[in-house]
């Protein structure tokens, strides 16, 4: 059932509209796009009986947004079924949660000991099998989300922050902890030390361009590049140490085009496969960037979301911003999901 959109969404939606309008999309967009978001600043207090309007958001044409499923204030990330993109598998501070009908119908796949999965991502070449970090370490199901099991052997400090499947080789995963990058060949029955970091590996990713090429982005320890599929790595000497680095994803048009944001590094974009990179924060509230993301389907169109901001979007990468949908939001994550 579509829900209706609170007065205050559709004012700023209006008002959005009003100050620039967004340009046609050239073609049907192949995917859709889902935003975690913590949404706050609404005149809602706790106990009331006024649903809150955090949780799961889906937009089909970039302009409107539904929430789907419960509200829910720490909903992390999001992966969807390889064999079925209309159910999608979310990392929620209650556990993982299975979401069929594109996020409408909700139940929790976890038990109360395997909680706060900050990450979580199917096996493209083995599409029964989930991995989801946790805490704690590594958990794994074989069977699509019906049974977990934690697999950490050669993992000393567990906090687990992200995950990546090699999209080349069932079994083969990277993971990005407390204390670096840990890679395995063997389906998380083993985990070895490939990059050592000072602090917490935030994000990391494959090129859609390159299998062979992975980029991690760490908290106040800079950015890492791997062009051998992550068995060994190099520091990017363009991005400085500073900061704490939210996240980075790749231009799925665009090879060498990159961008990150962070806590106090805003919006960075790079053109030249990161040798260069160009501030573009001005026009953003602040530069306390928690996501940022660009669209595989619209060309040059680029989504910043700023603590405790609206979720902004450009159409030039970043020259200049308009808002786009809620009025004040951590958002955790924007993921494009293919269309069924």
């Amino acid at each position: 059932m579509r829900l209706k959109q609170p007065r205050w969404l559709q004012a700023l939606l209006l008002a959005a509209a009003g100050t620039a309008a967004a340009p046609a999309a050239a073609a049907e967009p192949k995917h859709d796009l889902y935003v975690c978001a913590n949404v706050s600043g609404q005149a809602q207090v706790m106990g009331s009986r006024v649903a809150s309007p955090s949780g799961l958001y889906r937009s089909v044409d970039r302009q409107t947004f539904v929430p789907m499923g419960f509200p829910h204030i720490r909903l992390f990330t999001l992966t969807h079924d390889v064999r079925e993109p209309s159910t999608l598998f979310l990392a929620t501070l209650d556990g993982v949660i299975r979401a069929r009908n594109h996020g409408a119908q909700w139940r929790t796949m976890t038990s109360w000991d395997m909680t706060e999965p900050k990450s979580i991502a199917f096996d493209p070449n083995a599409p029964d099998i989930i991995y989801a970090g946790l805490p704690d370490g590594i958990a794994v199901s074989p069977d699509r989300g019906q049974t977990w099991r934690r697999q950490n052997d050669g993992i000393a400090r567990r906090y687990t922050q992200t995950i990546t499947v090699d999209r080349t080789q069932a079994g083969r995963v990277l993971a990005g902890t407390e204390k670096g990058i840990f890679l395995t060949e063997d389906g998380a029955k083993t985990w070895r030390l490939v990059q050592p970091t000072d602090k917490t590996t935030y994000d990391l990713r494959q090129s859609p361009h390159d299998a062979k090429e992975f980029f991690a982005v760490t908290s106040s320890d800079g950015a890492f590049r791997s062009r051998d599929r992550g068995a060994t790595w190099q520091p990017v000497p363009s991005v400085p140490k500073e900061r704490t680095l939210h996240n980075f994803d790749y231009d799925r048009r665009e090879a060498k085009r990159l961008v990150y944001g962070g806590w106090g590094a805003g919006v960075q974009v790079s053109e030249d496969g990161g040798a260069t990179w160009t501030d573009r924060t001005a026009g953003l509230p602040n530069r306390e960037i928690w996501r940022v993301a660009l669209d595989p389907d619209i060309p040059g169109r680029l989504y910043a979301a700023p603590y405790q901001q609206p979720l902004f979007v450009s159409d030039d990468l970043g020259a200049t911003w308009r808002p786009l949908y809620f009025e004040k939001a951590i958002v955790f994550d924007l993921v494009f999901v293919p269309r069924s």
